[in-house]
């Protein structure tokens, strides 16, 4: 994919997030910030493919706050900089997002990719164009890979031009989707600056602050001018008096539903979603009688719509969230279904009819899974044989699974890092044991507060680090103890168990999570001692171990149950892992194609019936 993004001209498929780092680099950028997390991970896992290639800086920063403020740090020396992180990482960016657009900072572009649906946030659905609104910064929303690329040239323009942030929002759909690109050129951008004392533009103290804001909103109405005569805000003209608004991924349904009613209605596409075109939307609602609001998530857009027919048409009917999903990701038959509602043409499918009877059928559920011979099954197997009544404090990362069956080893999800601090909470308040469990790259990313205020406020819970030398849960990218930058550079390599040392705390042991008798022990031995104790659990992800043992041409041991000593117990199952298997005349099997030679089950087997397959 690499060749395909320096291309210099033609066209191309390309992801929608690898559109954005295309439009970058067609833009001149030259410095480029991240965190990993889905569904943004590719715009920073594309950057460290050809950051060198290319010529211009990139780097994994070890949250969204130290990106963003990286990223506004090249822009204040002159350098065009790019950040992005998911919905959630702009939280955590979010104490430094505000004050950068008083301090001008420019030419920055701000991605952030919303996740209707969760498929790949636990947290909570957020709509992040309410940030937009608080920090006064205009918004982009593309609805292609096409559009993603030429709006993130196109937020380039406009922050160099209005000395303000852009912030550019899309979906898992938009990032996720694959379309031919039209390529332009690529732009050398120049990768070094200097930055220019200047007390006024960075003073932010008061009653300087004042005068700040005011300029902002100043630029905001100029902005809002702009986008009054942008062309990707614009109309498709149609017949009779229902209309329909629209934005982002939400565009995409509108058109092909229409397609299938075959129905031409008015449409207004709107892709500068902040500031809004009030003038534009006036324009096309003043002779409509109704019209659909199609947006994902919060009805934003739809009372912006009731607010500005109040002056120009107050007899119109505004319709959204009342017929479209408050919830989840949008599907065609949702806006089909809208649409046919109000234009009362009927769709040759009862897609009411159709949900009723899909709701009977008996499916069976499956929960999600570790990987094959993941560490994190072994650890949970181990913590659980000694502590199953203790609470356990879940966080984010592959370990985040283990809430399903078998395991149910999270009583409780929050926010990356959040897990420490509540469970300090509750050891404050109870006498229970208490277990903390966090990832190395959650624990350099958010974690380590939580942890050192454990320490400063005398609390006493048992913290597991669960190293496994990656951010695995989004593409394995590095963090710093990994000991190689996102540009693939050497760098220190910072050991989780010398800081947790440097923080007072004297209970510390490093253990490998495959060696379940050893982590029972220590287990054990830290939650009887009723002192703050850190056990970190180390080793390589299973799956990249696997990747490199087969590169190296390193054979793999396979395991098998000899069937004269198993006694069908059901030991080995407690595991979860999926390449054991009951077959259908009860005995138990190992699937040689997903085994990949970790060997917990041998040790956890109470008959020896496990051993290495010959």
């Amino acid at each position: 994919m690499t060749n395909y993004i320096l291309s210099e001209t033609g066209k191309t498929i390309l992801l929608g997030n690898e559109a954005i780092a295309r439009g970058a680099l067609e833009s001149g950028v030259g410095f480029v910030s991240t965190y990993p997390g889905t569904p943004a991970s590719e715009i920073g896992d594309t950057f460290a493919r050809i950051a060198k290639t290319f010529g211009i800086y990139f780097e994994y920063s070890v949250n969204e706050k130290v990106a963003l403020e990286a990223a506004a740090g090249a822009s204040f020396a002159g350098v065009k900089s790019l950040v992005a992180m998911k919905h959630y990482g702009l939280n955590v960016a979010s104490d430094s997002f505000m004050p950068i657009v008083y301090l001008g900072a420019s030419p920055m572009v701000v991605v952030v990719a919303d996740d209707p649906n969760c498929w790949s946030s636990i947290q909570s659905e957020q709509d992040s164009r309410w940030y937009s609104r608080l920090a006064h910064i205009p918004m982009i929303e593309p609805s292609s890979p096409q559009e993603a690329k030429d709006f993130t040239k196109l937020a380039f323009r406009i922050s160099e031009k209005f000395q303000i942030p852009v912030l550019i929002r899309t979906t898992t759909r938009v990032s996720h989707t694959r379309g031919i690109v039209k390529l332009g050129k690529l732009v050398k951008g120049k990768t070094s600056g200097k930055f220019v004392k200047n007390p006024v533009r960075f003073n932010t103290l008061p009653p300087h602050i004042l005068d700040m804001h005011r300029e902002v909103l100043e630029k905001i109405e100029k902005i809002r001018k702009f986008s009054e005569r942008t062309k990707i805000n614009f109309i498709i003209n149609g017949k009779g008096r229902v209309g329909i608004i629209t934005s982002g991924i939400g565009y995409e349904y509108v058109v092909d539903s229409l397609n299938e009613l075959k129905l031409k209605l008015p449409v207004l596409k709107l892709s500068f979603t902040y500031p809004l075109p009030e003038k534009k939307i006036k324009n096309f609602i003043k002779k409509l009688k109704t019209v659909l609001v199609v947006e994902e998530l919060d009805d934003i857009l739809e009372e912006e719509v009731r607010k500005i027919a109040k002056d120009v048409n107050p007899k119109l009917e505004v319709h959204g969230k009342d017929l479209l999903p408050k919830a989840g990701e949008y599907k065609i038959e949702h806006v089909i279904y809208a649409i046919s509602k109000l234009t009362k043409k009927k769709f040759s499918l009862d897609f009411v009819k159709h949900l009723k009877q899909y709701k009977k059928l008996k499916i069976p559920r499956r929960f999600p899974t570790f990987c094959p011979g993941c560490q994190h099954r072994a650890l949970y197997y181990a913590v659980k044989s000694v502590a199953p009544d203790a609470v356990f404090g879940g966080d984010i990362g592959c370990y985040l699974l283990s809430i399903f069956p078998p395991y149910e080893m999270a009583d409780f999800i929050l926010s990356m890092g959040a897990n420490a601090s509540v469970v300090h909470g509750i050891k404050k308040v109870s006498n229970q044991k208490a277990v903390i469990f966090l990832g190395d790259s959650t624990f350099f990313h958010a974690g380590m507060p939580g942890v050192l205020n454990t320490v400063f406020n005398k609390s006493n819970p048992l913290i597991i680090i669960l190293d496994n030398r990656y951010t695995a849960m989004t593409g394995h990218q590095p963090h710093p103890g990994t000991g190689k930058t996102g540009m693939g550079d050497k760098t220190v390599a910072v050991k989780i168990e010398d800081i947790v040392r440097s923080y007072g705390i004297k209970n510390v042991k490093v253990v490998d999570p495959f060696n379940v008798k050893a982590m029972k022990q220590a287990v054990k031995e830290f939650l009887d001692s009723n002192e703050l104790s850190v056990i970190v659990a180390k080793r390589e992800c299973q799956l990249m171990a696997t990747r490199r043992k087969k590169k190296l041409g390193i054979k793999i041991p396979k395991f098998e149950i000899d069937q004269s000593k198993c006694k069908r117990c059901g030991k080995c199952l407690e595991l979860g892992c999926p390449a054991i298997y009951v077959a259908k005349d009860g005995s138990y099997h190992i699937d040689s194609n997903l085994c990949t030679g970790c060997s917990v089950c041998s040790q956890i087997c109470p008959y020896g019936a496990i051993k290495v397959k010959k």
